[in-house]
């Protein structure tokens, strides 16, 4: 008998409804919603969704490595909001550093004002 807050899964196995977590390290569920509201009528396929996927885990490791040399470097023992800013712009090249800087900025202000 099913308990009302579990599913049954493909493979057999019960879930629950309420405390059902995503794949926490993998961007790739994001990529199709994403495009979806860019380019209504294009679609990716699972290679493409892969390789953007791990182009991205690469691009967040070598952020948080960077950030993470700046500060030990410091003598720091916290990574701020400053700090990322810093290995963006020093591991993305020229203006894609400055483009990327100035899209989250205006994000965050978004989500702060929507949230509030």
């Amino acid at each position: 008998m099913l308990w009302k807050r579990q599913l049954r899964h493909r493979c057999g196995h019960y879930r629950s409804r309420r405390y059902h977590h995503s794949c926490a390290d993998s961007f790739a569920p994001y990529f199709p919603r994403v495009l979806k509201l860019v380019h209504q009528g294009l679609s990716l396929s699972q290679e493409a969704v892969n390789i953007m996927d791990s182009f991205g885990k690469d691009v967040f490791e070598r952020l948080a490595e960077e950030a993470s040399c700046l500060v030990r470097n410091t003598q720091r023992t916290t990574i701020t909001s400053k700090d990322i800013q810093t290995a963006v712009r020093l591991l993305l090249p020229g203006a894609l550093g400055r483009h990327a800087v100035a899209e989250v900025t205006n994000a965050l202000i978004r989500y702060i004002c929507c949230s509030r």
